[in-house]
């Protein structure tokens, strides 16, 4: 009834295995890939014509991680997986990004890639699972890959770099000073096509040691994948590429002098306006036979990459007079808004973000839930890109895949420089709303983002910048590494390269490669090349704020903390929450507990943090013998007086403790409601508190020496 194939390998400290003919057979390809006991399983289907007209490659990628695997039950109402997590948007990038452009030229097909996680033993991150899965169902699909691809993850432990490291080293990178990376990558046999990375500080060299051993670690996988499918696979889908050389031939003869002169505009607007005007011209000049060719966009788009690509490798400017090296103006501001905590305006050519800064408390971290555990973020980064900053009309819905994406890269950029949560205790969260765009809005949100954070008050270890290259290769081999990239530049080349960090290392790198070629004497020149563009980037930031301001925003809520013994929680929460509301009540102050006796007491106004402590204080602090205190009568008696002098500590005043003089009744001198200055003398047998009033001088608070003691009683 199956027919199973299944190839293992030892892979670092695991067992790879990769499995198909089991499961979902009527699927074009599927694999389940198996490393110790995490298992993805990727399913990938094709449709076998291309849809009337479409002029691009629908591939859809979709990555999820089921809640069984890890013997978890969704939270929420409704109990069941719903929409995509964060990370689960993530990693279906993380496939997407290296596979798009390893399939056949031409092919535009709709395929659909999915990846389940079935199984996760919270030692081995199913995220490189997928990826390896995913690669090996497209190989056997029958599909137009050009692959297979591999991935590993890299550590940097100790100067040593370490594959695929566990679950647990990789969270919270910040508070683990012995793991400084976290990278991803993904390649072919000789080449790679996708890096992911945070890093903290790692030099250029030391980045692209981790790139270069992830690519080497790969190649058994690569292998493994291969033997699978010379077993396994099924017959190549009969596909040939579009020959639209005729066409293309008349699109440039149509239009070639209008397309040169509108990419000579240095204004994206008015390029753009042209340059649709020129495709407009180009196809007022061709027949109907020609505008119904579904390869007519793909012929105009080889035009615009011609001359954008062309004039560049040829030693001429770029489309915006720039040279290669060049990074676009900058302008930088801060302290924009008057009511946010920390607020930054960031220009770089037709790119700008505003990005603000909002310090909250314990109450506003982020709780994540995921296979592997609960856990919660202080640090928040959230990215907008709405239709206006390009110029376009568009539907504004809630964060798609690119907003997800290009503001996870500006956290990672960020969190490497954030102070430790015991030094800073507050939530931070940024908030990127990009205006304006036409090239790296993510390295514009890493640059204003730090500026905001600055100007809030964040003590950063160090100002972040990034900035974004690009690549044109031709087939001869020439090519040109380009500095601060624009959107077309983006668009025609073939690499997308963001680099962030401090003057000391990088923070995080990205890259996106659409050619299978690229050597590592391109990216180490790519690399240096970046460090350059972001020392620059940073010279310019620090017109703006050169370090972080020391006062806060009037706005910007004040957080004290203060450490009880855990076996005092009880008591300061009370029966109910009873006692912690009072506090909230009486001081106004907002005042959160950790399991760990770590109490953050936040608000606006010092007084009422000032009162919420002492409040605190006074339930879970011991009384010091020998201390003088502050305190009132609640009591009088024949024997003395009770006095309430510490929180909610009462002790007694005994009649011969009231005074240096003899008293017929502690009503003589006392009053119920009185407030008195009290020395602790020491507790009695039974633990009672005995308080005295004589040493001490009630106007001062200070205690009478024993001879002023004499005299007075002379």
């Amino acid at each position: 009834m199956f027919n199973v194939t299944k190839k293992s390998i030892q892979w670092g400290e695991e067992t790879l295995t990769l499995e198909t003919g089991k499961v979902a057979r009527q699927a074009d390809g599927t694999v389940i890939a198996t490393l110790g006991e995490t298992s993805v399983m990727a399913n990938v289907t094709f449709a076998k014509a291309a849809k009337p007209g479409q002029d691009f490659f629908p591939l859809t990628v979709h990555y999820q991680e089921k809640y069984y695997a890890a013997g978890k039950v969704p939270g929420g109402f409704f109990k069941r997986e719903a929409r995509p997590s964060e990370k689960e948007t993530l990693t279906a990038r993380l496939i997407d990004r290296p596979c798009r452009p390893l399939f056949v030229p031409g092919f535009k097909n709709e395929v659909l890639v999915m990846c389940t996680v079935l199984s996760h033993d919270l030692v081995n991150e199913p995220d490189i699972v997928a990826m390896i899965a995913a690669s090996a169902a497209l190989t056997i699909s029958g599909v137009p890959f050009m692959g297979p691809i591999g991935a590993a993850r890299v550590g940097f432990s100790d100067g040593e770099y370490v594959l695929n490291p566990e679950v647990d080293d990789m969270q919270k990178l910040r508070e683990n000073p012995e793991q400084r990376l976290d990278l991803v990558v993904a390649g072919t046999k000789d080449a790679v096509m996708m890096v992911e990375s945070e890093a903290y500080e790692l030099s250029e060299a030391e980045m692209l040691g981790a790139v270069k051993f992830g690519h080497e670690a790969m190649q058994p996988v690569i292998d493994l994948i291969i033997d699978l499918a010379e077993a396994a696979a099924k017959e190549p889908f009969d596909f040939v590429a579009p020959d639209y050389s005729e066409l293309y031939a008349k699109v440039k003869a149509a239009g070639e002098t209008e397309m040169r002169a509108a990419f000579a505009l240095k204004d994206k607007q008015e390029r753009s306006n042209a340059i649709s005007a020129a495709v407009e011209a180009i196809k007022g000049k061709l027949s109907e036979e020609d505008l119904a060719d579904a390869n007519l966009g793909s012929a105009i788009k080889k035009l615009e990459s011609s001359i954008l690509r062309g004039d560049i490798i040829n030693g001429g400017d770029r489309i915006d007079g720039r040279d290669k090296e060049t990074v676009r103006p900058i302008v930088s501001e801060v302290g924009l808004l008057p009511r946010t905590h920390g607020s930054a305006l960031f220009t770089r050519g037709e790119t700008q973000a505003l990005v603000v800064t909002t310090l909250g408390t314990g109450d506003d971290e982020q709780i994540i839930d995921a296979l592997h555990g609960n856990s919660r973020s202080n640090f928040l980064l959230h990215y907008n890109f709405p239709p206006y900053s390009v110029g376009e009309v568009g539907r504004v819905g809630s964060p798609g895949r690119r907003e997800i994406g290009h503001g996870k890269l500006a956290w990672r950029a960020l969190q490497a420089v954030l102070p430790a949560a015991t030094d800073f205790p507050y939530t931070i969260r940024l908030v990127s709303e990009i205006t304006e765009s036409n090239g790296s809005s993510s390295m514009a949100s890493v640059c204003g983002g730090s500026l905001s954070m600055m100007d809030a008050g964040v003590p950063l270890k160090a100002p972040v910048a990034g900035v974004a290259m690009g690549l044109i290769l031709e087939e001869d081999g020439r090519y040109a590494v380009l500095t601060d990239i624009l959107g077309d530049e983006d668009h025609l080349g073939d690499m997308d390269f963001k680099v962030a960090g401090t003057s000391e290392g990088i923070t995080s790198l990205q890259m996106d490669i659409k050619v299978a070629g690229i050597t590592p004497e391109i990216m180490e020149q790519a690399l240096a090349q970046a460090k350059a563009g972001r020392m620059h980037i940073l010279g310019e930031m620090n017109k703006a704020l050169a370090e972080g301001r020391t006062e806060f925003s009037a706005h910007a809520p004040r957080i004290e903390t203060m450490t009880i013994p855990t076996d005092k929680i009880r008591e300061v929460i009370g029966s109910g929450g009873k006692v912690i509301r009072e506090i909230v009540e009486v001081s106004g102050a907002k005042v959160d507990i950790n399991d760990d006796g770590v109490i953050k007491i936040a608000s606006a106004n010092a007084d009422s943090i000032q009162k919420a402590y002492d409040m605190i204080y006074s339930i879970v602090a011991e009384p010091e013998e020998g201390k003088v205190y502050t305190g009132k009568v609640v009591k009088l008696v024949d024997f003395g007086a009770f006095v309430n002098f510490f929180g909610k500590r009462d002790g007694l005043v005994h009649v011969s403790q009231i005074a240096n003089k003899r008293l017929n009744h502690p009503s003589d001198l006392l009053k119920e409601g009185q407030e008195v200055k009290v020395k602790l003398l020491g507790f009695d047998d039974r633990g009672k508190v005995r308080l005295g009033m004589k040493m001490v001088d009630q106007e001062t608070g200070e205690e009478i020496a024993p001879e002023k003691k004499d005299e007075k009683a002379e």
